[in-house]
């Protein structure tokens, strides 16, 4: 071995994951690496260029960048670069300048692929780095991405101000502007510690300037009750999405019971990175089903951002399904001028993953319609009917399809009472079969999306109420998760569908993100769990301990790996203009993302084992 090969050997003994190789091997990694040197401020690598080695810092340092220019990561000598785009389809992630003079040596690429294929520990070490810079990265990113992480508390700046409900409207509105602020909270003296309402500047114009009401009348009048909290320690992002789906600017903040301040849509905006997310506010301006449709390119603009700027599938999920949501209610305030109000009271259901804030740009219309028991068909049944065809009939137009299930409020099997769905409920779980719940159990995740939404409350109380007491209803909706099994064969290779226009590809929702949701709603369910999202789920069930220890992080992972494979697939294909979908062809994964989805869809493998173990008895 010459002079320099040797030197080269003796550095690479020293740095991982190369000291992980056999000798022999680091030998033929030194014979075959090559140096190269750059000057201080040289641009080595750009976004989405060819790269065929392993960059490895000999001496110097080097900055690796985000797509948009934010710094990635610093490295300094052993530090090594280009792995990322070597297991991706050769393509760099991260572009790469130096920051001083510096000496680079050039593993070559197919040498890489080899050592990552064949030794396992040098696979690990790798991996293990790249988990390091990726978490780094996104402690980064979060610092300068403040929405990300930011508590609601941050954003308090002072005390609330607040009134009793007996003062005048014009007593309320000079404290207001005393004190400067856009929102006035209003108590009962005999309730202290939660206010009764409250009233913002926009109320001052439109309940009071607006229809010339006498300013002495209380403050009471013209008070908003019913309020929407947010706890002190949810994320920034969280009560954005809250304020979004609600189609409230103010929040009163919680703290053991007790308010501690309100935030404003101004403050969460000043915080707001996603700010693609507006296309909220633009729903609600729309006018028709048309205008409603001509969004779509939007919502697709906005998943891809999200995409591009490396949320997570809990936010994107949630993003989506608070988007999603807007989209009813717009088009129910859209069917009610057209219909008239309602004669009796109603709460319009979403069912499913907009249920459970797990929607992407790929999903049907799953919803149900909850009506007073005052209702009576002969009377009422034809303008529900009409309601809630105008209703799927624009989401349709909207680009969520029609359940190809019938699962939608035009059937009126799920258009009923609130005393008949509670039947329906009591039946499925008291006298259960798997026949029964095969099409009833997108019914255990549903949330109110409009109108009286304590009829959705109540039905949920009653599921977390009766579905942990009979084991049977447990077995069943066991058996019926397990029906959808992940794409792996004996010998841990991917199946694939055999058959149709997906031939040769893997449905990542119906092998994957699928059967995860269906067997966390099992175990939540066997524990009356009161949340609704996958994720919030399995922190409940981690809580409870009803799996095996590490069972629970392991499924939360492979949960967010399966959806990201899914959701940037989808995020790929709209921005090649191509229609998005749920099937992916093996070899459109990288290196990485094959290997680690067979391990994710191994450990769902396993936690369907144990779910047939655990549930059996039913």
């Amino acid at each position: 071995m010459e002079a320099e090969h040797v030197e080269i050997l003796n550095f690479l003994r020293k740095y991982s994951p190369f000291n992980e190789l056999p000798e022999e091997e680091l030998q033929i990694a030194a014979r075959n690496t090559s140096v190269a040197y750059f000057k201080a401020g040289t641009q080595i690598l750009e976004f989405n260029q060819h790269i065929d080695a392993l960059h490895v810092v000999r001496s110097g340092s080097i900055e690796t960048y985000h797509k948009d220019g934010s710094l990635f990561n610093r490295l300094d000598e052993g530090g090594f670069f280009g792995e990322a785009g070597l297991l991706r389809k050769g393509r760099v992630r991260f572009p790469v300048k130096t920051i001083e003079d510096t000496l680079l040596y050039y593993i070559p690429g197919d040498l890489f692929n080899r050592f990552y294929d064949e030794y396992d520990a040098f696979a690990d070490a790798v991996e293990v780095e790249e988990q390091r810079r990726v978490s780094h990265a996104v402690k980064e990113h979060e610092s300068r991405n403040r929405t990300l992480s930011a508590r609601v508390e941050t954003l308090i700046t002072r005390e609330p101000i607040a009134i009793n409900k007996s003062a005048s409207i014009r007593e309320a509105a000079c404290l207001m502007t005393d004190e400067k602020v856009s929102s006035l909270l209003i108590y009962d003296d005999e309730k202290r510690d939660i206010p009764a309402g409250i009233i913002t500047d926009k109320d001052l114009r439109k309940r009071v300037l607006a229809v010339d009401k006498d300013a002495s009348d209380p403050v009471a009048d013209i008070m908003s009750e019913n309020l929407v909290f947010v706890q002190h320690n949810n994320r920034v992002f969280e009560a954005f999405l809250t304020m979004l789906r609600t189609n409230l600017h103010h929040l009163p903040v919680l703290r053991q019971s007790k308010v501690t301040g309100v935030i404003a849509l101004s403050d969460v905006a000043r915080h707001e990175s996603q700010s693609s997310l507006y296309i909220v506010s633009s729903i609600f301006k729309q006018t028709s089903i048309e205008e409603l449709s001509q969004l779509v390119p939007d919502v697709h603009k906005s998943f891809v951002r999200m995409v591009e700027e490396d949320a997570n599938s809990r936010i994107i999920g949630s993003a989506m399904a608070t988007i999603g949501r807007s989209f009813k209610q717009r088009l129910l305030e859209l069917a009610e001028e057209k219909y008239g109000p309602p004669p009796v009271p109603y709460c319009f259901l979403a069912l499913g993953s907009m249920a459970r804030d797990e929607q992407t740009v790929v999903t049907d219309q799953d919803n149900a319609m909850v009506l007073d028991d005052s209702f009576d068909p002969k009377l009422h049944d034809e303008y529900f009917l009409n309601i809630a065809q105008f209703v799927s009939d624009g989401l349709n137009a909207c680009g969520y399809t029609y359940c190809t299930g019938d699962i939608m409020a035009t059937n009126p099997n799920w258009r009923q009472p609130l005393s008949k769905w509670k039947k329906y409920f009591t039946d499925w779980i008291e006298n259960p079969s798997p026949e029964k719940l095969l099409h009833s159990s997108i019914f255990f995740d549903l949330d109110g999306v409009s109108g009286e939404m304590r009829f959705a409350k109540e039905l949920n109380q009653l599921i977390r109420k009766k579905a942990p007491k009979h084991k049977r209803f447990l077995g069943s909706m066991a058996r019926n998760a397990l029906n959808r099994t992940p794409p792996l064969g004996f010998f841990k290779d991917f199946v694939m569908e055999k058959d149709g226009k997906h031939r040769d590809s893997i449905n990542t929702k119906r092998r994957g993100t699928g059967p995860v949701a269906d067997l966390i709603r099992v175990h939540a369910l066997a524990i009356g769990a009161q949340r609704q999202n996958s994720f919030a789920r399995l922190e409940e069930i981690i809580d409870a301990n009803i799996l095996p220890k590490g069972r629970g992080p392991d499924l939360r992972d492979a949960l967010e790996l399966i959806s990201m494979v899914r959701i940037r697939h989808q995020a790929l294909a709209l921005e090649a203009g191509d229609t998005p979908d749920n099937n992916v062809a093996p070899e459109d994964l990288s290196d990485f993302e094959r290997k680690h989805l067979k391990d994710a869809f191994q450990i769902l493998s396993n936690a369907q084992k144990y779910l047939r173990y655990k549930y059996s008895g039913g």
